[in-house]
């Protein structure tokens, strides 16, 4: 009785328009207050105690290092890099933007911030070259939607800090997954393009291709910095968030000079406010775990799940179902601090890698993020172009049928996120 007392506060709250992080919070409240005898005072000790964490501190780092180069000419700068080497194929500018959506999210770590610096810059360019605006549209907003899989990932370090794991682990579990994710949508692009009837032109030459790698040097390479930092020992991924601010205000403000001294406010004021959002989710959160744990529902769940002789197979399709209805209406950092107190036993008592679990319920997020009703990309994909939403959300669809492919793809054969980390951190 307790346990639907909780979720049907939770839910019943969203459902009448209250914030996510405030139905958290006054659920387990509630919850407790009802069946229980504890002193709800103590919550607060978990709060400071969840908060203070030291892997936290990346979070507002990576938002403010994509902040810095969003709202410069780094993303000009990587979309020209990827048309150069596909824009001559057919579909080549949906592709470039595929391109440059993948690489963009490697430097921004953010899904929304993709969609908006890839599709202010795209989406009138692919229209202009005769691609009807749906699919314009459709492109933009749902390879955007790469930037919480890609590293460096917000939604990551969430699921990292809430399952104990290794946040370095979990970047390079994302590589391949987030590469495969791209390389299917490309494809489908291409295809698309030749259906349409469009040919591709004649590739640029080799100068011509080394200039706009030279142009977008400087933004490409805070992807090695941060790979290549945390993999080879030089700093842990909190240490990178650090490295990635400053290396991002220097790239903006002395080398590419896109920023002045008057913008800096408004873009540290805006990161805080993202920060302060992310965090205050957090924050109720651990009151929602914390009071799982505390009357054992994460055990007495995996204990009917393991009763009722549920394999992994058909608990990972359970997973899904649930992920994607979750993801529908919540926030990604949401979702994932209430799922991974519920599913993480359930893994471990099942077999499946925690890492695996991980990128499972990130690609999960990319689709909440790319369909109704509560789709953030869909919203922002809507604003940057004038579409109705309901045009979004139709364009989007094929290619987020693309991705669901991915996640089956994913879901069924661990490898494609284990082997890389396995190769690299095989003592975690």
């Amino acid at each position: 009785m307790m346990i639907i007392t909780l979720f049907v506060l939770l839910f019943g709250l969203m459902l009448i328009g209250v914030p996510v992080s405030v139905s958290l919070g006054a659920s387990t409240v509630i919850t407790a207050m009802i069946f229980t005898n504890d002193d709800i005072s103590g919550f607060a000790d978990s709060i400071f105690y969840g908060l203070d964490q030291y892997t936290l501190m990346a979070i507002p780092m990576f938002i403010l290092a994509g902040s810095f180069l969003s709202k410069g000419s780094a993303a000009q700068r990587i979309v020209n890099f990827a048309k150069s080497l596909v824009g001559h194929l057919p579909g080549g500018l949906p592709i470039s933007a595929i391109f440059a959506c993948t690489v963009f999210a490697a430097v921004s770590g953010s899904s929304p911030a993709t969609v908006v610096a890839i599709g202010s810059v795209m989406y009138g360019a692919i229209k202009e070259a005769g691609y009807p605006a749906k699919y314009a549209i459709g492109t933009i907003a749902t390879s955007g939607s790469l930037g919480i899989l890609i590293p460096p990932s917000v939604v990551f370090i969430v699921y990292g800090v809430t399952a104990d794991k290794s946040i370095g682990k979990l970047f390079i579990a994302g590589i391949i997954p987030g590469i495969m994710l791209s390389l299917m949508l490309m494809a489908f692009a291409y295809f698309g393009a030749k259906r349409l009837g469009f040919k591709g032109t004649k590739p640029l030459s080799f100068k011509e291709r080394f200039k706009a790698f030279k142009d977008a040097f400087w933004a490409l390479l805070i992807i090695v910095i941060v790979i290549g930092g945390i993999y080879g020992g030089i700093f842990t991924p909190t240490e990178a968030g650090a490295v990635c601010v400053v290396y991002a205000f220097v790239v903006s403000f002395f080398i590419y000079r896109d920023i002045k001294l008057k913008d800096i406010y408004k873009i540290v004021l805006d990161s805080a406010m993202t920060t302060s959002m992310i965090f205050f989710i957090i924050a109720n959160a651990i009151i929602f775990a914390h009071f799982l744990t505390s009357q054992t529902i994460p055990h007495q769940i995996t204990q009917m799940i393991l009763d009722a002789d549920v394999g992994p197979v058909t608990f990972l399709i359970i997973v899904n179902i649930l992920l994607l209805i979750m993801g529908q209406f919540m926030e990604p950092s949401s979702v994932v601090m209430i799922a991974t107190p519920l599913l993480l036993p359930i893994a471990f008592a099942l077999g499946i890698d925690p890492y695996h679990l991980g990128v499972i319920m990130i690609v999960n997020m990319e689709i909440g993020m790319i369909t109704p009703p509560v789709g953030l990309n869909l919203f922002v994909a809507s604003a940057i172009t004038g579409l109705s939403l309901k045009d979004v959300v139709m364009a989007s669809l094929p290619w987020a049928i693309t991705i669901f492919i991915g996640l089956m793809l994913i879901t069924y054969i661990p490898a494609i996120s284990l082997w890389l980390p396995s190769l690299l951190f095989p003592s975690i």
